[in-house]
């Protein structure tokens, strides 16, 4: 038996009147806003679920936090969706507090986190995810996460919901897998399968390199990567109509950048010709569409750094009025443009946004829906293969891709988006500690949605950004099933090209043969964490070695440091230096295992 006790973080709320019947009902009184707030506690028939709802009419000055926290167990760990995924021990004193958006895939790529010491522990699935955050802190010197309900313009809005799942086993294993059914019981879930029967250049993706390279000549430099065995590539800079249709006729798939985010004062423009078309072509935009915020002035976006050296702020456009500029200037482009996907930045990055623009006002949940209309039409009107920035499960239905899911923003190389070919020898310590801390991080994304989207490295955080580290990402790759992502100029693939060739030849052909298959287990096979293992459905098994001795399997065969182990009923790899291979002739089998658990209700501490 498991007790779970709350702990107030705050003392905003005063509960005033409850009373338990078929659910639990409480008056509630919000101190910062002075509202009167209606909450109402239901237990989910058998299972070992409640669900937690907040009605009001008013406005809510200040962030709302509440439920509580549970306060957490000395030994327990919480588990974070932060873009892949994270752990925090709870009394790990490197850990500061901080405010997590829903709303933002650069925070948030899906709506829960959980509780457990591995086995035993709590789940909670934010229902209503538009204005929500989680806030991660310290009760009583221990790490615990409260959720905070930010206004709907200034308002309470309409009901929020938190459904509170609770585990005897299984740890962040179960708690991805029941947020698997629940993303496909509300309609967040779409297999890469049915993605490429729709559109067929998916299977293109599929077991690709991503590649940022900037050379004019782009055709020499794919025959050399060619020429080496390095087949599967998804090119991603744009090239001349001539150069495309060479690029998609040796089996290339052919990208380009956009973004239909950042505007430029007309003043500025001048300083964008060359390096930025994007904001030139919505030259049109600037000011009627334009996000305003609750005072009236434009909201500022990217600094983006003019022909002149200097940087400009950029304003953002309304998500209400991008789409019309979409279904114009995409379609031309494709008449001479013969490209196969396409690249929308900040799509699933930048936090969904309010406008106080009276001509086009929007709420934050109406900046996803005009957001997802605009991936879907680039998706499925126009046939492309689709990727967007970071990464957030609102778009999985719509995109193929995501560019910086394996990369935790707030661990990513300093100002990440910035001098993107620049190889870095000096690595930082939260980049070496949380970034590729593979004691940290979790593949909670790929438990959940591995099988629907193709995740991939920031494209300022990629593989060989820092050669230090080349090694832990690609066994990151590995392990998960993902591809590489390689940014480089002539002479960087000159210099490196072995080293590309081998990560290319031990990453691509795995994340070929799981790339539409789930993820069904994810463990640490020795208590240090050194060693991991990943199970997918199709039968394929991974184990990676971290750490810096080498670990025996069971039947004596050695993973050497910085090593990885392989079972596949059909794939075959021949040895590369320096990852020790082996070829397991049986395929793996995943018992399901169903779980209950009693939950224990106390009266909450206010």
């Amino acid at each position: 038996m498991q007790t779970w006790i709350q702990w107030p973080l705050t003392r905003d709320i005063v509960v005033k009147k409850a009373e338990a019947r078929e659910r639990i009902s409480m008056d509630l009184f919000h101190v910062p806003s002075r509202l009167e707030i209606r909450a109402s506690l239901q237990l989910e028939g058998n299972l070992p679920e409640f669900t937690l709802t907040l009605s009001a009419n008013g406005g809510l000055g200040v962030p709302l936090s509440f439920p509580h926290p549970f306060l957490t167990g000395p030994d327990t760990y919480l588990v974070i969706p932060m873009n892949e995924g994270i752990s925090y021990p709870v009394g790990d004193v490197s850990i500061s507090a901080m405010r997590l958006p829903a709303y933002e895939g650069e925070r948030m790529s899906m709506s829960f986190w959980g509780v457990t010491d591995g086995e035993r522990g709590h789940m909670v699935i934010i229902e209503t995810p538009d204005d929500a955050a989680i806030r991660i802190d310290r009760a009583e010197g221990r790490l615990c996460v409260c959720p905070e309900w930010d206004s709907v313009k200034s308002q309470f809005g309409s009901v929020r919901r938190l459904r509170y799942v609770f585990f005897d086993r299984g740890g962040y294993v179960a708690m991805c897998k029941r947020y698997r059914t629940y993303a496909q019981e509300n309609g967040l879930f779409r297999k890469l399968e049915q993605k490429r029967q729709a559109n067929p250049n998916v299977d293109l993706l599929v077991g690709a390199v991503n590649v940022w390279c900037w050379e004019e000549d782009a055709l020499s430099m794919i025959r050399q990567m060619k020429s080496v065995g390095i087949e599967r590539i998804l090119w991603s800079y744009g090239q001349p109509p001539e150069t495309i249709k060479i690029m998609n006729n040796m089996g290339i798939l052919t990208s380009d950048y956009d973004n239909f985010q950042d505007l430029a004062n007309p003043e500025d423009l001048k300083y964008f010709q060359k390096t930025y078309p994007r904001i030139v072509s919505l030259r049109s935009a600037w000011p009627k569409d334009l996000i305003l915020d609750s005072n009236g002035d434009w909201v500022r976006g990217w600094e983006a750094e003019g022909n002149d050296g200097r940087q400009h702020t950029c304003g953002v456009l309304c998500d209400s009025q991008a789409l019309k500029y979409v279904q114009k200037l995409i379609p031309e482009e494709l008449e001479n443009f013969p490209y196969r996907c396409r690249f929308i930045d900040t799509a699933t990055g930048s936090p969904w946004r309010e406008c106080y623009n009276p001509d086009h006002p929007m709420t934050r949940k109406e900046s996803r829906e005009w957001r997802m209309k605009l991936l879907q039409f680039v998706s499925e009107q126009m046939g492309l293969v689709t990727g967007s920035e970071t990464g957030h499960e609102a778009a999985v239905p719509y995109v193929h891709y995501f560019e910086g899911m394996l990369s935790l923003v707030p661990y990513r190389v300093p100002d990440a988006g910035r001098n993107l070919p620049q190889i870095l020898e000096t690595v930082p310590d939260l980049v070496a500690k949380f970034q590729v801390g593979y004691r940290y991080r979790l593949p909670l994304w790929e438990l959940v949605y591995h099988d629907c989207v193709v995740a991939q490295w920031y494209w300022g955080d990629y593989s060989n950004r820092y050669p230090a580290l080349w090694d832990k990402r690609d066994l990151f790759n590995i392990l998960y099933g993902t591809p590489p992502m390689f940014v480089l100029h002539r002479e960087t693939w000159q210099k490196n090209r072995d080293r590309f060739i081998q990560s290319y030849r031990n990453v691509c052909p795995i994340a070929r043969e799981v790339g539409y298959s789930e993820m069904v287990d994810h463990r640490f096979l020795t208590e240090n964490k050194d060693v991991q293992q990943t199970i997918f459905a199709n039968g394929v098994t991974v184990i990676v070695n971290f750490g810096n001795t080498s670990f025996f399997l069971p039947d004596g065969t050695q993973i050497l440091p910085a090593g990885f182990h392989l079972r596949s009923p059909s794939l075959s790899l021949p040895e590369r230096l320096p990852y020790e291979q082996a070829i397991w002739l049986s395929a793996g089998v995943i018992a399901l295992v169903a779980f209950g658990v009693k939950i224990i209700r106390r009266r909450k501490r206010v």
